[in-house]
């Protein structure tokens, strides 16, 4: 007779939500302890092989790493452990898991749900072998709760938001407290460390007090005026809190709390201060909501099938040159050095740049994507994804693929002084204002056998005829393209 061993422990498998405050997942997972008498454990598995296949930047990893000791603390505090694990890949955490949870007498795993096709499949290999608790709180609003009449994904921004926000005012919005402590508080003796390729994340301050300082520091000074600023680099005028909400330090619904107890109109009115930058959170929740309706966008797949007709040129050469900042136009080239600088860069020039590689260059938007995930320390599959389709025009409510973005006239627009461009570009310090937006910078010869390319390495006019011809298959008809079999690459 098969003897059953009483459970002792609850388990929170933390992942994106590396934070104790308004985390519903470890809330649950407390108050079931408390119900049952058990203890609780927290436990983060890394997985730098994954992470390698996925192009996690090392600047986010290095973040990670600084957060997770963060977090132990804060757990410590609650007298609760965390375990750090180092596998592979997703395909081993099953097994894992199971042995893990046999170990330790746990009973129930809790984790909060994540909207990518393959951490989706672990989530289901899972639950084949533990007993898995998963909680919606990687937005405000559960995927596939925000439909149309036809109960189907929204493939418009417009009227998705109009019902999103009809849902969201209909229901309270209130973060959940921090659990009392489940036993005495630990010490912590270790500093945990991830054993995988980082760069430095330094330059970002780590911690939940952080993030939501910032946030509410935001909120109180320049919410208000973040639609008149949020487009000028060399304003600071931005919330800053992209990486932070990354990987979960923050949440979206503190975002929507610290917005609503300022502009509590936002929601109702489109006049309202808050109602832009309430829209770049829903863009947020759309693109996540795409994510889980429309699988394939995992797997790098054209949103729109008529993209697959596109005759991409993918020249190297020139990739590389838009990679280093090479390209001879300032404001393409000062936004990919402060990417390549600092792990982040500015939401207008992320479409400038992107415009750019796709519609001058010819380049499949999947280069410059990757490029932008081995990089960005606010790296997300599902915002970096849906920004690019969009800038390319291959994705999901695209800007048309006949909008091309002129690099000169946008540096004159939006950044007028020359602030940005003199601050990553220190060859143009001693430029006259007059001449700076227009000047095209030299680029490095010997890049190129064709001396056509040093100066600069295309010519506007003609880089947007040939884009408008090439694009044009964009309406020539249904692609003859295939789509890949989801089913048949679990964990890819």
């Amino acid at each position: 007779m098969q003897m059953t061993v009483k459970a002792e422990n609850t388990l929170v498998w933390f992942r994106n939500d590396l934070r104790v405050q308004d985390n519903q997942n470890l809330v649950a997972a407390c108050e079931h302890a408390l119900r049952e008498g058990h203890s609780v454990r927290a436990l983060f598995i890394a997985t730098p092989m994954q992470w390698q296949q996925h192009d996690v930047a090392p600047i986010q990893l290095d973040f990670i790493e600084r957060q997770l000791n963060q977090l132990a603390m804060s757990l410590a505090e609650l007298g609760i452990p965390l375990d750090v694990y180092q596998l592979d890949s997703f395909q081993q955490i099953p097994d894992y898991l199971a042995q893990y949870t046999a170990q330790w007498q746990v009973d129930y795993v809790f984790a909060s749900c994540e909207p990518e096709y393959n951490e989706q499949q672990r989530d289901l290999a899972v639950a084949d072998k533990v007993e898995l608790v998963l909680c919606q709180q990687h937005c405000l609003l559960a995927p596939l709760t925000v439909l149309n009449l036809s109960a189907e994904m929204y493939k418009v921004f417009t009227p998705f938001a109009k019902k999103w926000r009809e849902i969201a005012r209909r229901n309270a919005i209130n973060t959940v407290a921090v659990p009392k402590p489940i036993g005495p508080p630990l010490l912590i003796t270790d500093k945990i460390t991830l054993h995988c390729d980082k760069e430095s994340s330094d330059a970002w301050a780590v911690g939940e007090e952080v993030a939501l300082t910032q946030l509410r520091q935001f909120a109180l000074t320049k919410m208000a005026d973040y639609q008149a600023n949020r487009d000028f680099p060399a304003i600071d005028g931005t919330s800053q809190i992209s990486a932070y909400l990354a990987i979960g330090v923050i949440s979206a619904r503190q975002c929507i709390v610290a917005l609503l107890s300022h502009y509590p109109d936002a929601l109702i009115n489109d006049q309202s201060p808050g109602r832009c930058w309430l829209n770049e959170i829903i863009w947020r929740e759309f693109y996540r909501h795409l994510l889980v309706a429309f699988p394939r966008l995992s797997k790098g797949q054209n949103f729109n099938p008529l993209a697959n007709n596109i005759a991409w040129r993918n020249n190297e050469l020139e990739f590389k040159a838009w990679c280093n900042g090479n390209t001879g136009y300032p404001l393409v080239d000062a936004a990919m050095r402060q990417l390549n600088q600092t792990g982040w860069m500015h939401n207008r020039l992320r479409m400038v740049v992107a415009s750019f590689l796709t519609k001058h260059l010819l380049i499949d938007w999947r280069w410059g994507e990757r490029y932008f995930r081995q990089k960005l320390i606010d790296g997300d599959l599902a915002a970096n994804n849906g920004g690019w389709q969009w800038s390319a025009g291959t994705g999901c409510d695209a800007q048309p693929y006949f909008r091309v973005f002129n690099p000169i006239s946008q540096c004159e627009k939006f950044d007028p002084t020359g602030g940005f461009l003199r601050n990553y570009l220190p060859e143009l310090e001693e430029v006259d204002l007059k001449l700076i937006h227009k000047l095209k910078i030299p680029v490095q010869a010997e890049l190129f056998s064709d001396k056509s390319y040093i100066y600069p390495i295309v010519e506007h006019k003609f880089a947007r005829e040939r884009a408008l011809k090439e694009l044009a298959a964009m309406k020539r008809g249904v692609s003859q393209v295939e789509v890949v079999d989801l089913d048949k690459e679990i964990f890819g």
